[in-house]
C-alpha cells in the first residue's frame, strides 16, 4: 500500500473514532428527547436523604467495536511500517493487536460520564433514587427538590 493511501485510511478511521465519540445518549435532567418534549410529567417533591457521586457509561459497558477495529487498522499500518519483508508482517500483527486493545479501553473511556445518585425520601415518606449526569446542579442532603417523572424516566431537579 502507498504512503499517501496508508495516510488517507489512517485519516478516515481516527476521523470516524472521533464521530463516535460524539454520539451519546444524556442521562442529564436537563436533556429531553423530541418525544418527551411537551409531554405532561408528573411532579412529587420530597427531601434529598443523600447523595454520591458515581460513573455513568453513554455504552451501557458494551462498546461498539468501532475502538477496537479502528485502534487494531491504526496500529496494524503503523506496525507494518516498522521493519521490512517478514519483519513488517510480524510489527504489523503485534501493532494491530496493540492498537485494538488500546483503541477498546479509549473507546470505553470516552463513554465514561461523572454522574450522580441522589436518594429522596418523598412527601408521603417513601425513598426514590434516581441516577442522573452531573450538571452542575449541587444537590444537598435536606434540599427540598421535585421529581418529574414521564415514560420511565425520572429527573431530579430543584
Amino acid at each position: 500500500m502507498r504512503t499517501t493511501s496508508r495516510l488517507i485510511v489512517a485519516t478516515l478511521i481516527a476521523g470516524s473514532l472521533a464521530m463516535s465519540g460524539c454520539a451519546s445518549n444524556s442521562s442529564s435532567p436537563n436533556v429531553f428527547t423530541a418525544s418527551q418534549a411537551q409531554r405532561e410529567q408528573t411532579v412529587r417533591m420530597g427531601t434529598v436523604d443523600s447523595v454520591r457521586a458515581v460513573r455513568i457509561s453513554s455504552n451501557n459497558g458494551q462498546p461498539s467495536g468501532l475502538g477496537a477495529v479502528g485502534g487494531g487498522a491504526l496500529g496494524a499500518l503503523a506496525g507494518s511500517t516498522i521493519g521490512g519483508g517478514r519483519g513488517s508482517v510480524a510489527t504489523g500483527i503485534i501493532g494491530g493487536i496493540g492498537g485494538a486493545v488500546a483503541g477498546n479501553a479509549i473507546e470505553n473511556s470516552v463513554a465514561m460520564r461523572d454522574g450522580v445518585e441522589i436518594t429522596v425520601r418523598l412527601d408521603n415518606g417513601d425513598m426514590r433514587a434516581i441516577t442522573q449526569t452531573t450538571t452542575g446542579e449541587i444537590f444537598r442532603a435536606g434540599d427540598r427538590v421535585r421529581l418529574l417523572s414521564s415514560g420511565g424516566v425520572t429527573r431530579v431537579t430543584h
